[in-house]
């Protein structure tokens, strides 16, 4: 039994997908729960994909719990037309996956964070890879949350590369920037994996080519789907030479930092509507001074991660003949 303990916070599109066959793959964490979110789709479609997921990867165990629906500022959420364009309508990249038996659980997944928070503490690694609305609804429910949480690694922002919504701002972040805010600035033990590092871990139609090669249902399906995703990076000029691993990268730290170099930054993000500077992940000048418990990526060993997601997405993808 895996010593870690650990919690995707998932907007169900392609590359979350891809991180959660990373998580049920790797034998050093014990998946305990996804807590669905809204991004690249809604998120109760998120949530039925995650379920999907799970029984196509043989992990029906796994509960699924419904997250915040929207940002913290607004009353609705409505899925941006590039959403559906890199991700697909479905979310994954309409690619058709067997219904699960399994149903979303009834718990809130804010509580089921919490609740967790305080069973697991150090053990527990929270990876959130859409925005943080769930992480702040929970701190602000609970605010032992912010230092009872072992690990919290997240998918988004830019500190060193231009953003991919605006010159400043990362999709993950630019969906609540309000609400990153307040995670940035109260949770304890952060590290933020963002565009600086992700975008240098490029997968492309070779390594789904052996996907297909497995003859597996899970092989084709997960091909299919990546495969859009690199097409859709292709057709919308984001990069001609593959598709980036953002959301597996950033379970593949949570669970061995090695794979990159940080800076020990307290951080926060802006969110000035008035003057435009709103959603960007920046140092925070007012606690220069004071201890940090945040860190940002900015290097990525690219050949060791690309080469250990490839071989675990080799061995989870081929637990079933069919």
């Amino acid at each position: 039994m895996a010593l870690k303990k650990m919690i995707l916070d998932l907007d169900t599109g392609i590359d979350d997908s891809l991180a959660l066959a990373y998580a049920v793959a790797d034998p050093n964490v014990d998946l305990i729960g996804i807590i669905s979110s809204y991004g690249n789709t809604l998120v109760t479609t998120a949530a039925q994909n995650s379920l999907n997921l799970l029984h196509l990867l043989g992990a029906d165990n796994v509960p699924v719990f419904i997250g915040e629906s929207h940002s913290s500022t607004t009353d609705h959420f409505d899925v941006m037309p590039i959403s559906q364009a890199i991700h697909g309508k479905n979310g994954v990249g309409d690619v058709l996956l067997a219904t699960s038996p399994q149903k979303v659980s009834t718990q809130s997944g804010v509580d089921f964070l919490i609740e967790a928070a305080h069973r697991y503490q150090d053990e527990l690694i929270f990876i959130p890879t859409g925005p943080l609305t769930n992480l702040t609804a929970a701190i602000k429910k609970d605010p032992d949350v912010a230092h009872l949480i072992g690990n919290t690694t997240l998918m988004g922002g830019a500190l060193t590369v231009p953003g991919n919504v605006t010159p400043f701002t990362e999709a993950n972040i630019h969906q609540d920037p309000e609400a990153a805010d307040f995670a940035f600035t109260h949770q304890d033990n952060l590290t933020m994996v963002g565009l600086d590092v992700t975008l240098r871990t490029l997968l492309t139609k070779k390594e789904t080519a052996a996907w297909r090669l497995l003859g597996t249902t899970a092989g084709e399906k997960y091909a299919d789907l990546m495969d859009f995703y690199i097409d859709a990076y292709d057709k919308l000029n984001i990069d001609k030479k593959g598709a980036a691993l953002h959301d597996p990268l950033a379970v593949a730290v949570g669970i061995d930092p090695s794979y990159v170099t940080t800076i020990s930054l307290a951080m926060r993000v802006t969110y000035d509507k008035e003057s435009g500077d709103y959603g960007r992940t920046i140092g925070d000048k007012s606690r220069l001074l004071e201890p940090t418990t945040t860190k940002a990526a900015v290097l990525v060993d690219t050949q060791r991660f690309v080469n250990d997601f490839q071989n675990l997405m080799l061995s989870v993808l081929n637990t079933t003949k069919d």
